[in-house]
């Protein structure tokens, strides 16, 4: 996973600073809608989902006053309706892909994903078709920065938390637990007073396939179209992040 991790937090890096941050409050502000009618309301305190909401919103840099507007307004009678949908399909040499959505509109959604994946060189496929090619896991992305007690000891409280792997990338720290242990670890942070970057349930490729380098940028590049997207939250793929690959995509 340490290609899949690296490029998802040279994404983060980047993402504060480049045109993306107005879609990433877009979608910050919908997990927060989503989590105050599912996960039980208003009150970040009685409500886990909505505190992880909350805490991605401030991992994008969204202001404190947007957060509390979109939550205000996701409790009121003029809230959005929001429902979540999935697609399955494959792209060029068949590399799966899995696209979880938000959205208020799932005739618009379903034509626009349909649409990415035939104009890019794939296919829509069935509900549940990939679902065995991934395993959902808790991920929490944290800034090292910030963690101030002694890194050992960090390390022996998130396995305590129910983390199965931390990886290290530069400025950045990847826990990551099993689908079970998310509420686990999210406690765990909370008690140790740590912030996170992001904290959120992943669909974890149980094995990647490697393709040539110029063909692997054609399915980050339909990855991107799916994620610039409005309706798409999360873009998963089995496609092997190499370095090599990394390199490319960064000098473009």
């Amino acid at each position: 996973m340490a290609g899949h991790s690296k490029w998802a937090n040279i994404k983060h890096r980047k993402g504060a600073q480049d045109k993306k941050r107005a879609k990433q409050f877009t979608r910050a502000i919908k997990e927060i809608s989503v989590a105050v009618k599912e996960g039980g309301g208003a009150d970040p305190e009685a409500n886990p989902s909505l505190r992880n909401a909350i805490s991605n919103a401030k991992g994008v840099n969204m202001p404190k006053d947007t957060i509390d507007r979109a939550i205000k307004k996701a409790s009121g009678a003029d809230a959005d309706n929001y429902e979540t949908v999935t697609f399955e399909g494959y792209g060029p040499n068949g590399i799966a892909i899995f696209v979880e959505c938000t959205t208020d509109n799932t005739n618009r959604t379903v034509a626009s994903a349909r649409s990415i994946f035939t104009k890019n060189g794939g296919s829509l496929g069935t509900n549940g078709s990939l679902e065995f090619l991934f395993d959902k896991k808790g991920v929490f992305v944290l800034e090292r920065e910030k963690i101030e007690i002694n890194l050992e000891e960090f390390e022996l409280e998130l396995i305590e938390g129910g983390g199965t792997k931390i990886e290290k990338e530069d400025d950045l720290m990847t826990i990551y637990t099993d689908f079970n242990d998310f509420g686990l670890m999210s406690s765990k942070l909370e008690e140790l007073e740590m912030e996170t970057k992001s904290s959120e349930v992943q669909r974890i490729p149980l094995n990647t396939v490697e393709l040539p380098v110029e063909d692997a940028k054609k399915i980050l590049n339909l990855v991107e179209k799916f994620e610039d997207d409005d309706d798409v939250q999360n873009v998963y793929h089995n496609l092997e992040i190499t370095d090599e690959l990394i390199e490319a995509m960064e000098a473009e």
